[in-house]
């Protein structure tokens, strides 16, 4: 089962890379199985396009590496935080998104005006910012990862949390596509309307959205 995450995780990553939402050396996901508390992360200095799974690093919850023979991401601490703080989360996705990070700069509130974003993002979270690496970046993650799906990083990029890889790599580029929404209708309107609130808690229901 192992194997196959982290087939997953790779695949993840090279669409990521696709789709301009992380870059040659930046971004990095990470995922455990269900139950586990060590978790395989993508490491550090390595072409995020083409990883292979050999070259996924596992650690435990306390940063230690206790599986491959690469450095883990720079991004560990945080990954950590967020498995120690959170049972139900099984994949963590930082990735760089443009859009979503340029208009929380701006300040911006992205809001949920897709569908999608409606149903699944919830709450979308921003974190001061923070140096890459620190345990300040983990702790600040930390604090405001409960209950959260979605967390805007300030100069930085974006998290995605879920259950599963699918769950969390669908947070991040839901973003990105609300944010992609909204800034294009702003150029047009003031008034961008939203979805009523009676209407995505009958979708969140039966699921009536894909």
């Amino acid at each position: 089962m192992e194997d196959k995450l982290k087939e997953n995780i790779c695949k993840v990553m090279k669409r990521l890379f696709n789709r301009g939402l992380i870059s040659a050396l930046s971004g990095n996901v990470s995922a455990r199985l269900p139950g586990a508390s060590d978790f395989w992360i993508t490491p550090s200095g390595v072409f995020k396009g083409e990883l292979n799974p050999g070259d996924l690093v596992k650690v435990d919850l306390h940063c230690n590496v206790v599986g491959g023979t690469l450095s883990p991401s720079i991004e560990t601490p945080f990954h950590a935080a967020i498995y120690r703080r959170r049972t139900d989360i099984n994949a963590i996705v930082h990735s760089h998104n443009p859009i979503t990070t340029a208009l929380t700069l701006a300040g911006i509130e992205i809001k949920p005006v897709t569908i999608e974003a409606a149903i699944t993002l919830g709450e979308i979270k921003v974190i001061p910012w923070a140096l890459p690496g620190t345990e300040k970046l983990a702790n600040l993650i930390g604090e405001h990862v409960e209950g959260a799906r979605a967390l805007v990083l300030m100069n930085h990029g974006v998290i995605g949390v879920g259950r599963s890889l699918l769950e969390a790599e669908a947070i991040v580029e839901t973003l990105e596509e609300a944010a992609t929404v909204q800034f294009i209708a702003s150029l047009f309107t003031r008034d961008i309307p939203l979805i009523p609130e009676k209407d995505i808690e009958l979708m969140k229901k039966y699921g009536r959205y894909s």
